[in-house]
């Protein structure tokens, strides 16, 4: 009994300073949308506003000593301090029947863009979603959230396809902070290997660096950028190994010569590199319809030394997204119907999660696309 009341006095504590007042009675739940490592996720409606939010509760494990998670904590902080129109905006922090019982409320975003290919894959084959100005403003998009979080020290460290979402509007929105972390302030100590997940994980974690830098977020978005073009991932590893050889297959063996202190990383030593597979790139055949300057652009998102790939700041001034065809603006992007179902099941070709549980393969959206609502003068309106 004394042990509840410590937990409810350090969230009181906690929260009183960001004047959480709400209960999670003022939203109805309308469906589960999703389960992660850190929490489920409820499509819900405000009964004051009437908006629609997701509403994540937060999961009381991996807790500090007063009985509150510090992953939760770290999250809320960190959410606290993100205010940018392509980062998922954290509206409101609310609290159930248990003071310990706590809720994040978030814009709600009808898709993931994971989902949203492979749905409109399968309703147009050989067809692409998005025209190329489009994917040029995704990745601006992505890039401008990602430069905001390294501008302030901030690593996401868990950029893929399915936390980037897209409102019914075209926004396009960086999401799922669980594993930020502030650099900074892990200036003297070892940062966790086990992040990023398997697909978009960078070289230097897969060989067991833990003094990475923000360079591994941008590796994930060479990843990202590689398979909006292709509709598929690029490198798609089924184990740390296979991860490897699966990114030496395309961008050719590294070297101590082009990756300085390669040879010393932790797992160096466990490589097995095909002989037969190439020191040089094979990129440029990969993505044979990518213009030189956006394939400039990709090889420098995917360089081997961390020292040495581009920053999201200078990919942003990359002369890809200033020449035509340019990128599309963003109050014309097209948008999508949702019928507000569940697609389980076409998660469960996914990869691991950074955490690598099954409950974090099974992340559920309600998103599923119907008949096309037409044209109208101001954006395309797609189905």
């Amino acid at each position: 009994m004394r042990g509840g009341a410590v937990a409810d006095d350090a969230v009181d504590a906690f929260f009183e300073p960001l004047g959480v007042c709400r209960d999670v009675e003022d939203f109805e739940k309308l469906n589960r949308i999703g389960e992660g490592t850190y929490g489920t996720v409820y499509r819900a409606r405000d009964r004051r506003s009437q908006r629609i939010v997701a509403l994540k509760r937060v999961l009381l494990h991996n807790e500090g000593s007063d009985g509150f998670p510090i992953t939760a904590l770290r999250e809320i902080k960190l959410l606290k301090r993100l205010r940018h129109p392509n980062c998922v905006q954290l509206l409101d922090v609310v609290v159930g029947r248990k003071r310990s019982s706590v809720f994040l409320v978030f814009e709600y975003c009808e898709h993931d863009l994971a989902l949203l290919l492979r749905a409109q894959s399968h309703r147009v084959p050989h067809r692409h979603p998005f025209t190329e100005s489009e994917l040029k403003r995704i990745m601006l998009s992505i890039l401008h959230a990602v430069e905001h979080l390294h501008a302030q020290s901030l690593v996401h460290r868990d950029i893929k396809l399915s936390n980037v979402l897209y409102d019914r509007y075209g926004a396009v929105k960086l999401a799922d902070f669980g594993l930020a972390r502030e650099l900074a302030t892990a200036r003297d100590e070892p940062l966790t290997p086990k992040v990023v997940t398997l697909w978009y994980r960078a070289p230097e974690i897969l060989l067991g660096c833990d003094r990475y830098t923000t360079a591994v977020d941008v590796w994930s978005c060479g990843c990202i950028f590689a398979e909006l073009l292709l509709q598929d991932p690029l490198f798609p590893g089924t184990s740390d190994l296979d991860q490897l050889d699966k990114i030496f297959k395309v961008l050719g063996r590294p070297s101590d010569h082009i990756w300085p202190g390669m040879s010393e990383l932790p797992n160096a030593d466990k490589l097995r590199v095909d002989s037969s597979t190439r020191s040089t790139s094979t990129l440029h055949k990969t993505l044979h319809s990518l213009s030189p300057k956006g394939l400039d652009l990709l090889t420098r998102m995917l360089t081997y030394d961390p020292a040495q790939r581009i920053t999201a700041r200078e990919a942003l001034e990359h002369p890809f997204f200033r020449e035509k065809p340019f990128p599309q603006e963003a109050s014309m992007m097209p948008t999508f119907p949702s019928l507000h179902e569940d697609m389980k099941s076409s998660e469960s070709k996914r990869p691991r999660d950074a955490h690598e549980t099954q409950s974090s393969l099974s992340r559920r959206h309600e998103s599923r696309f119907g008949q096309a609502f037409g044209r109208d003068l101001k954006r395309r309106h797609i189905a």
